[in-house]
């Protein structure tokens, strides 16, 4: 469906989102990202309301070079009582170069008497003039009707007016919004049928999550015939969120059979959704429709008993089709399928050897049963892996001791000093390592030793660390479990630690998170080459 409006508003909407602010330099690269994912129009900002945006549309039209998507630039209709040629801000919009621009519109009467405390007439006046005006300078026009679901339970007829003002102006899509995020599919279906009877126009949606359903009830719109779809990467937006346009988009393209973006650029939507969040700082959901890292995730023994024989009776798509992986996760509830699986995942056939599916196994519950948990640390499983199959883990270096000392005065920040000493490369070293923590500290320490011998160490970050107190019964002499993800800036990873010390627990963590990182660069372990 050639036709078919495919509207991010990432930069503009998504960015109402608490906590989120995006630079200029962030809405640039995030645009490109979009367009890679196949969007059609790109809504970048409101200019001449905000400086940001105002600069983002600048620098756009000299360094943005969109393959797919179209520009639109956001603003509203004309103040009460003004012209539209004489508004400044409706100026800026005709001066901002994009093609498209986006004006939001009163639609409730309410909000029209009460907020723009202006008259109903006159709000029409406002869509048409403003409307006319960008037409007539070359521009296309989509009009979102602000409010709309609330503002046609209430006065049905103005809301439908507002509508037919628009269109007959000159716009090209009449997108209808639920501002609140409180409708449900089946009011949104049949207004949307109502708008189109009663109005002639196109139809577009925009849906808010307040009440958990805007892709449900964006999908219920297209069904009763919209043909315009407005949505956020990740579902980022104020209060609960938009639509997440990924799972529209996927939801449509892999169940409708609708054709909305390029097949290869939906495979990038996985990729392109961390890329964005990691441009937000926002962390990515794991439980995200498609593109979290839990979309595909198995834990149950019996589930993966069925994968084993056809991957698609437990998944609602492939995987693939997104750019995700199904994910094996090995856990206490593990029967043999999944272990064989996870380890087929990671490159070992343990198909053909029952006795070390069921050492594996049983190792994996016990150490389960003490508090490891291997579902969220595949790393320290992969590691586990290696040294049942080949029978020793594979070692790089190996630790003497080591020891953390914190310094706390009055009125000053405390800092924490840890000592490494080990053996690494054939040479014994001692390396002492500051930080902000004992953790950090034991980190810098750790990679700072073995970094003379094994280099590739020096550029993993430790990007994640988190601790549960697993039997809170025993108040501090509890038992400590500790997950921590390294990075080497391409990939990420996770490994885990358990004791009744936090510190100890860190340290077990990161000893197999370094431990992994060499595994991953191909180093030769120490214990290889002795036996050669």
């Amino acid at each position: 469906m050639s036709d078919f409006h495919v509207y991010d508003t990432t930069l503009r909407d998504g960015a109402q989102q608490e906590g989120l602010s995006l630079s200029v330099e962030d809405k640039l690269a995030i645009a490109r990202h979009l367009d890679e994912l196949g969007v059609g129009y790109i809504e970048g900002g409101w200019p001449g309301a905000n400086p940001k945006d105002t600069e983002f549309f600048r620098r756009a039209g000299e360094e943005l070079r969109l393959g797919r998507a179209t520009l639109a630039a956001f603003g509203a209709t004309r103040r009460a009582g003004v012209k539209a040629a004489d508004d400044p801000l409706v100026r800026a919009l005709r001066d901002s170069g994009a093609g498209v621009v986006t004006l939001v519109a009163k639609s409730h009467d309410r909000h029209v008497e009460h907020a723009l405390r202006t008259t109903l007439a006159e709000n029409l006046a406002m869509v048409r003039d403003t409307v006319g005006f960008l037409r007539a300078g070359g521009q296309r026009v989509f009009l979102d009707a602000e409010h709309f679901f609330d503002g046609y339970r209430d006065n049905p007829a103005y809301a439908l007016e507002v509508v037919r003002v628009a269109a007959e102006a000159g716009a090209d899509v009449v997108a209808l919004c639920d501002t609140n995020g409180g409708m449900l599919p089946d009011q949104v279906g049949e207004v949307v049928t109502n708008v189109l009877a009663g109005t002639g126009a196109r139809v577009g949606i925009h849906c808010h999550n307040d009440a958990g359903c805007a892709v449900a009830n964006t999908i219920a719109a297209v069904d009763a015939g919209a043909t315009h779809v407005q949505g956020t990467l990740n579902g980022y937006g104020e209060r609960t969120g938009n639509a997440d346009l990924v799972t529209i988009v996927a939801n449509l393209q892999l169940k409708r059979g609708m054709s909305l973006v390029p097949t290869d650029a939906l495979r990038e939507a996985t990729r392109i959704s961390h890329a964005v969040a990691e441009l937000t700082n926002i962390p990515p959901y794991s439980r995200q429709p498609y593109v979290g890292a839990s979309a595909f995730a198995h834990k149950a023994g019996l589930h993966a008993s069925a994968i084993k024989v056809d991957p698609n009776l437990y998944q609602h798509a492939d995987p693939a089709d997104v750019g995700n992986d199904m994910r094996l996760l090995v856990s206490d509830m593990a029967g043999r399928a999944s272990i064989e699986l996870k380890g087929r995942e990671l490159g070992y056939d343990l198909a053909g050897d029952r006795e070390l599916v069921t050492r594996i196994t049983d190792r994996v519950k016990e150490m389960e049963a003490r508090g490891y948990t291997f579902e969220a640390a595949d790393a320290s499983f992969e590691l586990l892996l290696m040294e049942e199959v080949e029978g020793v883990r594979p070692t790089f270096f190996e630790v003497e001791s080591w020891r953390v000392l914190t310094d706390s005065r009055p009125g000053e920040e405390a800092l924490s000093e840890a000592t490494v000493k080990l053996r690494a490369g054939g040479e014994r070293t001692i390396v002492t390592g500051e930080g902000n923590g004992p953790v950090n500290a034991l980190d810098a320490a750790l990679r700072g030793a073995i970094g003379q011998a094994h280099p590739v160490v020096d550029k993993l970050d430790l990007i994640d660390y988190r601790v549960r107190i697993l039997d809170t019964g025993h108040g501090t002499d509890a038992v400590i479990r500790v997950l921590i993800q390294l990075s080497d800036g391409e990939e990420s990873w996770e490994t885990v630690g358990v004791g009744h010390n936090i510190i100890e627990a860190s340290w077990e963590a990161l000893v197999d998170g370094v431990t992994y990182a060499l595994v991953r660069a191909g180093v030769e372990p120490t214990s290889a080459a002795q036996q050669a």
